[in-house]
């Protein structure tokens, strides 16, 4: 049975468009910067939100009841899901999805059983990856959502629980291996604290580390290169996440000797919860060389928890799609949907016209941010800026040539220090509008 069989394959008609069933920036084809603009964006269906999320939020049920899920329950309505998941993808024209482990199969009675479930449904994406050549960017575990994860997973301090939580990562990473997966993803859903009076930070970052350090030689073991990500994240379920923000997440990676097996998978609505700007999360990652994939979303800057919309800001997609380029791109990753549908937006058509949008958005703030980029705007701005560091004084300071004496010396010859200049914010910021007005 088709569910989109009344919508036609989506195409790009352009901006005149007034199809809402259209593209009108998403040009996959069309070259920017020597690649097809479908290379430079890998887009890519979060199984979870799409497929499996039913509109709940933390004051309302669900709201979002699919046709595909009406008379069927369990492994039946896994099986269809599958269908469902293949035939949207192919529908919109997304090449990759990524996947939890308990976003395609339902939990067994025990892990064993569980194991069977994914084993039967990893079967059919397979036939289906193959019959349209979709391709699996990363997959994850579920490790937050069961009672069993109440005081986390690697850092539970319940040994079982980290056991447990061991094994179903082992599972993942089989079956994300099984399937062609490039990464794979860490989220540490509940790895945090609610509070220090009943928890050893230090042994529960211990135990987070012995397990991606587990991860990382299973993968060796069973000759698995997967790019390896950490999903940065600093509050929502727990108050105080450990992977609270890139600069946090790079400190932990160094501290363990890890940095050579992972990078970050950042997002957007993650950047906004920790205080920083999407950029500069992004920033700090590339300028690490740990810059790994984009979960593309956005959050409502009104409210307090990660409320996953789908990406309908052109001012932040230009400023995500400048630091992607400016660090030569993304290369194992991509940029993944992990957005849902807003509650009151419950129809299948929903779905097709949000995926379109935020397809739509980055694509535009692509071919602006090209623009920026060859027009060497901000980046000849950065030289200028910095200039006195090429010669003289600056360039022994560069060079560790000088310490405190040697300044000294020079400083105390010198009658006034030169005129600082104007840092230019309002006449950047101007020039990003007019990139972005056209």
């Amino acid at each position: 049975m088709k569910y989109f069989e009344n919508v036609k394959k989506i195409k790009y008609e352009g901006s005149k468009s007034l199809d809402p069933y259209t593209f009108k920036y998403y040009n996959a084809e069309e070259i920017i910067m020597g690649k097809p603009m479908k290379e430079h964006l890998k887009f890519s269906m979060a199984y979870w939100h799409t497929m499996t999320g039913g509109g709940t939020d933390p004051f309302g049920s669900a709201t979002m009841i699919r046709p595909w899920d009406e008379d069927a329950t369990g492994m039946e309505r896994a099986k269809i899901r599958v269908k469902v998941a293949f035939e949207f993808m192919e529908k919109i024209g997304l090449e990759y999805f990524c996947f939890h482990d308990a976003d395609i199969a339902p939990q067994g009675a025990t892990l064993e059983e569980t194991n069977k479930n994914l084993d039967e449904i990893v079967d059919l994406i397979e036939v289906e990856m193959k019959r349209t050549k979709i391709k699996l960017l990363w997959g994850t575990t579920n490790a937050f959502t069961h009672p069993r994860f109440v005081n986390g997973a690697s850092t539970s301090p319940n040994a079982d629980v980290f056991a447990y939580a061991a094994a179903q990562v082992k599972k993942a990473i089989e079956i994300t291996h099984r399937l062609g997966g490039a990464g794979y993803v860490f989220w540490g859903g509940r790895e945090g604290y609610e509070t220090l009076l009943n928890t050893d930070m230090k042994f529960e970052l211990e135990n987070l580390a012995r397990l991606l350090k587990m991860a990382v030689d299973y993968a060796k073991e069973i000759d698995f290169d997967v790019q390896f990500y950490i999903e940065p994240k600093p509050k929502e379920p727990t108050k105080h996440q450990y992977d609270f923000d890139s600069a946090t997440v790079v400190s932990f990676l160094r501290a363990n000797n890890l940095d050579n097996h992972f990078k970050l998978n950042i997002e957007t609505n993650h950047a906004t919860l920790a205080m920083h700007t999407m950029q500069h999360e992004l920033r700090f990652a590339a300028d690490n060389d740990m810059l790994g994939s984009v979960d593309a979303n956005q959050g409502d800057l009104l409210l307090g928890w990660d409320t996953d919309q789908f990406p309908t800001n052109i001012y932040n997609a230009v400023l995500t799609m400048y630091e992607i380029l400016r660090a030569g791109g993304l290369t194992t990753g991509g940029l993944n949907f992990d957005a849902k549908v807003r509650r009151p937006s419950f129809t299948k058509e929903d779905l097709l016209i949000a995926h379109i949008v935020g397809m739509d958005t980055y694509a535009a703030g692509l071919r602006i941010a090209a623009n920026l980029l060859e027009d060497g705007v901000f980046e000849d701005n950065l030289k200028q800026r910095y200039r006195s560091y090429d010669s003289g004084i600056g360039k022994k300071i560069v060079n560790n040539e000088v310490g405190f004496k040697e300044l000294e010396t020079y400083i105390l010859n010198r009658k006034e220090i030169e005129a600082n200049e104007s840092g230019k914010q309002e006449l950047l910021e101007s020039i990003l509008n007019q990139y972005i007005i056209g």
